[in-house]
């Protein structure tokens, strides 16, 4: 091989020689002398980093002009070729600006490449089963990137999410560590409220989402613990989330709430490459309530017994007949839930591979504290390997992928918010002079003494794929995908007797503990059949595959009492009474047949066709089956003729789109149709008995989610602006819901199918544009706003169910009745209320008829990214237009021994006062006290919880690759919850559960090496 290689040279060198002569001979001397300088000239190694301004680009081409030599820079961005000085080095990747660049007399050429909108239409969407160009998509899929997700600071995948994706609403549900989010995409299809939950697919695999804790043992109070925590974010290469008809019906019944797609990092063909980011952080509670100080609580209470008649304070009034001291002023908000968190993570990787075998292996741990007092923390630690392999005649491909994840959270069991709120000011001291809790002569409950309960969990999770893959002769490919989870979970939460005053002299026998242990196993199997051609000016491909799928679920929940010492709490053995809160197993099959066609005509038309029968174990024989399908179509219409011969460079793209189609839903549980039973765990004679849970009902099948979709996608200016449009409308019926049953049967309900229908429809946009674009600077902006509405279209016979008082016909899913608040009567200083039914009295049933929508108006989000250099800043404004409950709902009655806030000082005192808030009793004065519980359940506690909040911000710098050779360093700077604007009079305006610990503001630092 060398001989051949030095013969070709030489032979090259002579001809190059002969034929400089000749021409030397022939032409002009100005031109044989460039002739001759360019056979002349000697070739150098060039080599350099490239980046995107965040970090480096691994896989992008640089190829020497006109010529075939080329090669690709490795994962740390860095690429060496072989050129002459007067070469042309061109610089490309897929959805990025081409670069070219004279090499002159550089040796080392270093490239920052900058995103092309345009060519981000070439970049491939992944639905799941097949991927598909971005201009040839006739389905509503939104998309965000690794580059997005590791600009935040979270532990949970959905959080990266927030803002960022129009038509996903997602609702954070509590601030304490390793809980959980509420999802919903495109709104609440059905009357359960376990039934809107969208199928998530990691790697092909589905993976059960519904929460594996128990009321009892939830250790992240009051949620219970959501799986998806078992996700690590750095992991994720990207999420994308199927909407409408076309994207979700081959999905089946699975998908009918939406799909949510997480594709994991895999290796790239290069070298061996290292990568490691460490951040360090805390967290801090986001807002607080405005309450009273010591003066105005005191204020407070001495009116309130004036009000009531009182002469003297009573022995129990602690706080105004001087037992605590009436100096003392303590901000327990601060105390209590104002502690500072702290956050480390820290993840490394290694990847690499050739032409053929790709891999990457990827650890990460992380340990986060809370901002209670005492020593709780939630740690976990992941694994994840990706491995790809494909033979040398590229005709078999194999993809394994697996993650383990192990999860250990510390909490106490009493959230503490809600105390910290309602204690008052001048409560005495947590420690007496001894260091030990101080109960003041049993006048108070001392707080502290909950976090002597403690809620445990400890999470294990694996999630491994395989996806083997075989290229047949006629355009035909065999793939087939082979998925397995296994998911062991275990918490327990005590309350032991040193929670009491010991006054009280309550031993270990009052001590209680709380365990749950839940497993779940899952298979699926889904070969596939793939074919495509080509004739003339069309294209078409055929996909058909089936799917096989099981799930199998245990769960053991015990409650044990009366212990033999608190140190034994733990030991079930110890406890004087046992008893079995929840036991049994649960099994779930699933099988499918799909199919999708494509065709497209010009690359100016495209159709898509899809179709899927499914089948359930949740329903009986002759119902277990069912057929769901969808078409979507799309016009490219910037290709067409007309257009592309007028419109000059202002429109440089078009598209329209529609979908229209049908999905299921079987999201009911496992063996609803069944005869049920459990053991009621009394003994008679000795013997314990069985009794029936659950009446036979065969009849019931899948609900229906009806999906229609039409959409523009306009590009301007060389799609500097980009502008997406769209309005659908979902039509859910044939719902699956509890029919109330009459108390003689003995059942509150029977599971059947209810002709009921809930619609929504909205209006989603999304703004992308380029503002900004040099060499050195750029500046990106994306916006997204959703306008959505649901309505109850249909209820049988709704005024005479038990539903009548939850649901009124025409209007959201999600409205509350109440009373409607008229205003202060400034006479008796009490608040007043409509009488609806004109009786002159008050009832909840008859009176509480006015109509409040706890739905958003419209939200959204909008994210900057500008990079200078080295220097990349990404900031997002999360934006909210809602309705929520404030505080006046849950602190209980003014003048009462519980705080307030500082509003309530303009109270009502003497006739003719307006207030806005009426006299202060203590509770004894019963008129006072039913106008509180009335404007409780009125529309006056119901306020406006609109938010803007800066929900993400990164700033990074990449530093020069010449500071640390063969070293990529970036140091990063990032914020979660940072700022929040909003009028709303409460806590955090986010929450739709009250007294809750709110979600926290973090800010961290970090640095990433890449070597």
């Amino acid at each position: 091989m060398k001989n051949n290689s030095l013969i070709k040279e030489v032979r090259t060198t002579v001809y190059s020689f002969i034929l400089g002569i000749c021409l030397f001979s022939s032409s002009a001397v100005a031109n044989n002398h460039l002739l001759f300088s360019n056979f002349q000239q000697p070739t150098q190694k060039i080599s350099g980093t490239i980046t995107d301004g965040i970090g480096p680009m691994p896989g992008v081409t640089i190829t020497v002009k006109g010529t075939s030599t080329t090669t690709i820079s490795d994962y740390n961005g860095q690429y060496t070729i072989t050129a002459s000085p007067t070469d042309v080095l061109v610089f490309s990747f897929m959805g990025f600006k081409s670069v070219e660049v004279v090499i002159s007399s550089q040796k080392t050429v270093d490239i920052q490449l900058k995103e092309d909108a345009t060519a981000l239409q070439e970049v491939r969407v992944n639905a799941g089963y097949y991927s598909v160009k971005e201009k040839e998509r006739t389905g509503s899929i939104a998309k965000i990137l690794a580059k997005e997700i590791e600009t935040q600071p979270v532990t949970n995948v959905l959080a990266a999410m927030q803002g960022r994706m129009a038509g996903v609403n997602i609702t954070q549900t509590t601030g304490v560590s390793g809980g959980g989010f509420d999802l919903q995409i495109r709104g609440q299809n059905s009357l359960r409220s376990d039934g809107n939950r969208p199928l998530y697919i990691i790697n092909g695999v589905p993976y059960s989402s519904d929460p594996v804790g128990f009321g009892a043992t939830a250790t992240v109070m009051p949620s219970l613990t959501s799986p998806l925590n078992n996700l690590n974010p750095g992991d994720i290469e990207s999420i994308e989330v199927l909407k409408d008809a076309d994207a979700t019906a081959i999905y089946g019944s699975r998908g009918a709430n939406g799909v949510i797609l997480i594709t994991t990092k895999k290796g790239k063909k290069g070298k061996t490459t290292f990568t490691t980011n460490y951040s360090n952080g805390i967290g801090k509670v986001t807002r607080f309530m405005n309450l009273m100080n010591t003066d105005q609580y005191l204020e407070m209470r001495r009116e309130a017994f004036s009000n009531d008649g009182y002469t003297t304070y009573p022995a129990s009034a602690y706080e105004v007949n001087g037992t605590w001291d009436q100096t003392r002023n303590t901000n327990w908000q601060k105390v209590l839930t104002g502690g500072t968190a702290n956050f480390m993570n820290l993840q490394s990787s290694v990847s690499g591979g050739n032409e053929q075998t790709q891999f990457i292996f990827n650890g990460s741990y992380s340990n986060e504290t809370t901002v209670f007092p005492a020593n709780f923390g939630y740690k976990k630690g992941n694994a994840r390997i990706n491995l790809n392999h494909s033979s040398e005649n590229k005709k078999f491909g194999i993809n394994f992928s697996a993650g383990y994840t192990v999860q250990d959270n510390n909490q106490p069991s009493t959230d503490l918010t809600t105390i910290s709120r309602k204690l008052a000011p001048n409560a005495p001291a947590l420690y007496d002079a001894a260091g030990n809790l101080n109960w003041e002569n049993s006048t108070w409950e001392n707080p502290l003494s909950h976090l002597n309960g403690k809620s445990l969990s400890n999470t294990s999770d694996l999630v491994a794929n395989a996806v083997l893959s075989y290229q047949l002769p006629f355009q035909l490919e065999f793939k087939s995908s082979f998925g397995y989870t296994d998911l062991k979970h275990k918490e327990s939460s005590t309350f032991p007797s040193t929670i009491y005053d010991p006054a009280y002299g309550l031993g270990s026998e009052f001590s209680s503990l709380f365990t749950n242990t839940t497993t779940r196993q899952s298979w699926i199997i889904e070969p596939q059949l793939n074919w495509h051609t080509s004739f003339g000016k069309g294209k078409i491909s055929i996909l058909a595959g089936g799917t096989f799928n099981q799930l199998n679920g245990q769960q053991l929940v015990l409650a044990g009492e009366g212990f033999t010492s608190n140190s034994l709490i733990y030991d079930l053995a110890s406890a004087s009474t046992v008893t079995i809160m929840s036991s049994g197993g649960t099994e779930y099959k699933y099988q499918a047949f799909f199919g999708r066609a494509n065709f497209s005509w010009s690359d100016q038309y495209f159709l898509n066709v899809t179709g899927r029968r499914d089948g359930s174990s949740r329903f009986g024989p002759g119902n277990k089956f069912a057929t769901f399908g969808a078409v979507g179509a799309a016009w490219l219409f910037s290709k067409a003729s007309f257009i592309k011969d007028s419109n000059g460079s202002f429109l440089s793209f078009g598209k329209l789109r529609a979908s229209y189609g049908t999905t299921g839903s079987d999201q009911i549980g496992d063996y609803q149709y069944l005869d049920t039973y459990s053991s009621n765990g009394n003994p008679y004679q000795g013997t314990v008995g069985i009794e029936t849970t659950r009446l036979f009902n065969p009849d019931f099948g899948w609900e229906s989610n009806k999906k229609f979709e039409i959409a523009t996608e306009l590009g301007f200016f060389k799609d500097r602006i980009f502008v997406t449009a769209g309005w659908f409308r979902n039509t859910s019926s044939n719902q699956l819901v509890g029919i109330p049953l009459p108390g003689t049967t003995g059942f509150s309900s029977i599971q059947a199918n209810l002709d009921a229908s809930v619609q929504n429809s909205g209006i989603e946009l999304t703004l992308r544009t380029v503002n900004f674009q040099k060499k050195n600077f750029g500046w990106s902006s994306n916006f997204n706003i959703s306008v959505l509405k649901n309505k109850l279209l249909r209820f049988p016979d709704l005024a005479s169910s038990t539903y009548a008082n939850q649901y009124v016909i025409g209007e959201p899913l999600n409205i509350v009745k109440v009373y409607n608040y008229t205003g202060l009567n400034s006479v008796t200083g009490l608040y007043e209320f409509e009488d609806f039914n004109g009786d002159g009295l008050f009832s909840a049933k008859d009176d509480r008829q006015y109509l409040v929508d706890l739905n958003p108006d419209f939200y959204g989000g909008l994210q900057n990214q500008l990079n200078y250099k080295g220097i990349q800043l990404d900031f997002l404004f999360q934006f909210v237009k809602q309705l929520n409950y404030n505080s006046a709902s849950s602190l209980g009655l003014p003048g009462s021994r519980n705080n307030q806030t500082t509003d309530v000082l303009d109270r009502w005192q003497n006739p003719g006062d307006l207030g806005p808030f009426q006299q202060y009793s203590t509770g004894v004065n019963t008129a006072v006290s039913s106008a509180f519980t009335r404007y409780r359940d009125s529309n006056a506690t119901i306020s406006d919880a609109s938010y803007i909040r800066l929900k993400n911000v990164s700033l990074s710098y990449t530093l020069p690759s010449y500071w640390l050779k063969g070293v990529t360093c970036q140091i990063n700077l990032q914020a979660q919850n940072l700022l929040t604007f909003t009028s709303y009079k409460g806590a955090d305006p986010e929450f739709r559960t009250r007294g809750v610990l709110p979600p926290l503001k973090i800010i961290t630092t970090g640095v990433q090496l890449t070597y």
